[in-house]
């Protein structure tokens, strides 16, 4: 049997595929991947899974506004289908997975024209675009969020819970010191702004972080392109992103600030790190951060700060209540489950293309 990954364009578009490829291997499922030919999904499969075969295709971006960039996208669109149609043509995988992004889109619409069975995964409440284009195409979408079958054809849905790396678990508290050089008797906040990072986040971070390092150490992964080498402080532990040393920092990680993208969020109730949420405005996105954040803070399990409302004091106010609130929290963390492990959602994909 042979299985087709793919998505792109986050790290949230990739990260259940990274949980699904060692699985397939260990039941000797031979696996490919299809991305974007520059996205971070390249840099994470080759890295991770230098065994895949990993197939780079034309992919343009769904914009949700008017752009002179769409008319141009249509042609990459165009250009990526036939390139998946020959990928899929000469590979010939029995099914194809998509965990979404644009460059998903291509892959889904090449997979139906030649018959190949398609599962779509979405993570969020509310499907994207991409995924609701996808879905046409596609025989099933599988979704983490049960509010999600609300917005989807019932008959071509399920609610299969968060999908969680198993390496995430394997994180080592000597390693995690090493790595940033803290002080174990101190407690850690993580800031992680997204794959491609937040001025926004990484400024308010930045302005107040003699307050923060007062009483904790900081790890900000600060996204592409915006680390700022002049901050050279003692606690202070600075990166653009991290890949094999991220189960290690989790490891020492007691309270996380974070954008609301689903993936990340059910990492850190599955590693039971309280949060505090910044989720991307409707100016930045179709609202789906903001749904997923809200439900996380109605169980319990985060606070929310608009980003219109980040300020030093609604950060320090949010730090101090999770803080002062993280006992309560990890108790409610430890009730909420995954539905399925990486190795029975793989056994799902196997039985639903039958």
């Amino acid at each position: 049997m042979k299985i087709a990954f793919t998505g792109g364009g986050t790290i949230g578009h990739v990260a259940v595929n990274m949980a699904l490829i060692p699985q397939a291997q260990q039941q000797n499922i031979e696996c490919i991947y299809i991305g974007s030919k520059n996205g971070i999904e390249k840099d994470e499969i080759t890295k991770r899974f230098p065994d895949v075969k990993y197939f780079g295709i034309s992919s343009g971006k769904l914009r949700r506004y008017l752009s002179v960039e769409n008319a141009k996208d249509i042609f990459k669109v165009q250009k990526g289908i036939i390139d998946a149609l020959l990928v899929l043509k000469k590979e010939k995988p029995d099914i194809v997975f998509s965990k979404g992004g644009f460059v998903a889109v291509p892959v889904t619409i090449a997979a139906k024209m030649l018959n190949i069975k398609t599962i779509i995964h979405e993570s969020d409440v509310t499907p994207g675009l991409a995924n609701k284009l996808a879905l046409k195409f596609a025989n099933k979408m599988y979704t983490t969020f049960e509010e999600t079958l609300k917005y989807v054809p019932k008959e071509k849905a399920d609610y299969v819970g968060s999908i969680i790396r198993d390496d995430l678990f394997t994180g080592d508290n000597q390693k995690g010191y090493q790595i940033t050089q803290f002080n174990q008797n101190k407690k850690v906040i993580m800031i992680m702004g997204g794959s491609l990072g937040s001025k926004t986040i990484n400024n308010t971070i930045r302005e107040n972080l003699d307050a923060l390092l007062n009483h904790y150490q900081i790890i900000h992964l600060v996204g592409r392109g915006n680390l700022d080498i002049s901050i050279q402080k003692q606690g202070y532990y600075q990166r653009e992103y991290v890949s094999e040393e991220l189960m290690h920092l989790y490891k020492i990680t007691d309270i996380m600030i974070s954008r609301a993208g689903a993936n990340a969020l059910f990492e850190f109730v599955a590693l039971k790190k309280p949060m505090i949420l910044i989720p991307l405005g409707l100016d930045q996105s179709r609202g789906d951060q903001i749904d997923n954040a809200n439900i996380f803070k109605s169980k319990g399990l985060a606070e929310v700060i608009q980003e219109a409302d980040l300020t030093k004091a609604s950060l320090l106010a949010a730090i101090h209540a999770i803080d002062s609130n993280s006992n309560e929290i990890i108790k409610q963390m430890e009730k909420e489950q995954s539905q399925h492990t990486a190795a029975s959602l793989l056994n799902k994909i196997i039985d639903d293309t039958k």
